[in-house]
């Protein structure tokens, strides 16, 4: 029963967060990216391998569940192209990966969530590269 399992939410409620989960739902997503130092903020353990989650929409409500198949941190230099793939928001290059989360990262809504309005990221930033194969669709 998913009541038993921890929520996963992908970005901030709204559009981009209704994009992700419909990628997770239709098997383009396969990866995701957060920063290590949100773990450290929350006072969260890193992720583990094997878990299950709850995939919740931006109402609130669980739409899927996911399985974490690996958890690695590395700086945000060193991503490579098959996660950033993996992501599901159709990037060709790391590059293009990179300047997507950067404008996450650099917007007012994670800004404000982290309250620094100033708050940027560089090569050596580390990340959470987290992948995952969807086990159900609720």
């Amino acid at each position: 029963m998913t009541t038993d399992l921890p929520t996963f939410e992908f970005a901030f409620p709204g559009p981009l967060r209704d994009k992700l989960v419909a990628a997770v739902l239709d098997g383009t997503k396969t990866t995701t990216t957060g920063l290590l130092q949100d773990y450290e903020i929350d006072d969260e353990p890193l992720p583990v391998v094997g878990t299950r989650s709850a995939v919740i929409d931006s109402a609130g409500r669980p739409v899927a569940v996911i399985e974490l198949t690996e958890v690695r941190v590395s700086r945000l230099g060193d991503v490579d192209l098959d996660h950033a793939r993996g992501e599901g928001e159709g990037h060709d290059s790391v590059a293009a990966w990179r300047a997507g989360h950067e404008n996450f990262w650099h917007g007012p809504d994670y800004r404000g969530w982290l309250g620094d309005q100033d708050f940027t990221v560089d090569d050596d930033t580390p990340a959470v590269l987290e992948r995952f194969e969807l086990v159900a669709v609720l």
